[in-house]
């Protein structure tokens, strides 16, 4: 009997795990001159709490930066002011509910805001954040962003949370 329920609790688990929806995204640098090279992969999986992004990441500057989901699944630039804006084709944050409010990845704003991502001394990002609004579904057809500088999850003092540049992007099939 013992025997039975541990077989069942342990298939479960597995059956579970198999059929968790998961995607991998590249992320490319950009800048003004376009989408630049590929600098590893963000990996989304559903849980029980939400969504779980997992990144592999390299090549990035020091510190904390911004990580968004963003409308539309294109890393291109658009040009603005005659000059060529990174990744501004990936349009605002996602934002379906129509909130236009910035309040991070545990207030009731938009559902583009996720967990800051934080980059060590070599460049790398490897620190899974957890997303607790979203799912795997919510991603597809969308972009994900990273930003210079960090993001205090407010549109005080500064819209978006102060946030700067696009400096990496990642499309979501």
């Amino acid at each position: 009997m013992k025997k039975s329920i541990l077989f069942i609790f342990v298939f479960t688990f597995i059956v579970s795990y198999a059929c968790a929806d998961e995607i991998v995204i590249q992320m490319q640098l950009v800048s003004e001159k376009g989408v630049g090279k590929n600098i590893g992969v963000v990996t989304a999986t559903d849980n029980q709490y939400g969504l779980v992004l997992s990144p592999q990441l390299g090549d990035l500057p020091q510190g904390i930066h911004g990580f968004h989901v963003h409308q539309n699944p294109d890393c291109s630039n658009v040009v603005q002011g005659g000059k060529p804006v990174a990744a501004s084709a990936a349009g605002g944050h996602f934002d379906p509910l129509k909130t236009d409010k910035h309040e991070g990845p545990y207030g009731k704003g938009h559902l583009g805001d996720l967990p800051v991502l934080c980059v060590g001394a070599d460049g790398k990002a490897s620190l899974p954040l957890l997303a607790p609004r979203l799912k795997v579904t919510d991603l597809k057809g969308r972009s994900l962003m990273i930003h210079v500088g960090g993001d205090n999850y407010s549109d005080l003092p500064v819209k978006l949370g102060g946030g700067g540049a696009r400096i990496a992007c990642g499309v979501v099939r």
